[in-house]
């Protein structure tokens, strides 16, 4: 992975008002049965989601596919439940978030677990949003998004490199 030449923080509260954004757009589609987090970016929105959409049945499929330096293979640390399986297969609407679809290899292999289910992330890249059906802001393949959670108060270097 090539490193990112831009970034984009994002601050909890812009990342609060976008997942209920995605919620708003979302309110139109569903109702939907059931909500299957990508664990860990995708249990925030997930959470705000299934709360402004009343979901109750709440899942999560963990998978790792880079750290906060580079990408690699993906590995499904946590599969899904039979159940979240079976109402996927009866033709029950099921929801997947995630906080980010960059590659699309991780939401490749979340999508053949749940073929009919439908696919929603706050922020997309280019090369990945094929892959969802709903996202709320794209940003470009060579952004970094910092997350809230990995964020502190610090100093930010202007863009332009210079000083005042």
């Amino acid at each position: 992975m090539n490193s990112p030449k831009k970034s984009f923080p994002v601050s909890w509260d812009q990342f609060h008002r976008d997942s209920r954004a995605l919620a708003w757009r979302l309110s139109s589609i569903g109702p939907f049965d059931a909500i299957v987090a990508i664990a860990r970016g995708g249990l925030v929105p997930a959470a705000i989601v299934a709360r402004e959409l009343n979901i109750r049945v709440v899942e999560c499929v963990s998978a790792k596919s880079y750290d906060h330096k580079s990408q690699g293979g993906i590995e499904i640390l946590k599969d899904l439940s039979k159940d979240i399986l079976a109402l996927d297969i009866k033709g029950k609407k099921v929801l997947i978030v995630d906080d980010l679809v960059d590659t699309g290899a991780t939401a490749r292999i979340v999508r053949k677990m749940l073929p009919n289910a439908h696919f929603a992330t706050v922020y997309a890249k280019p090369l990945g949003n094929d892959v969802v059906d709903t996202f709320i802001t794209e940003v470009s393949q060579d952004t970094w998004i910092y997350f809230p959670w990995d964020l502190e108060v610090t100093y930010a270097e202007p863009i332009s490199g210079g000083t005042d």
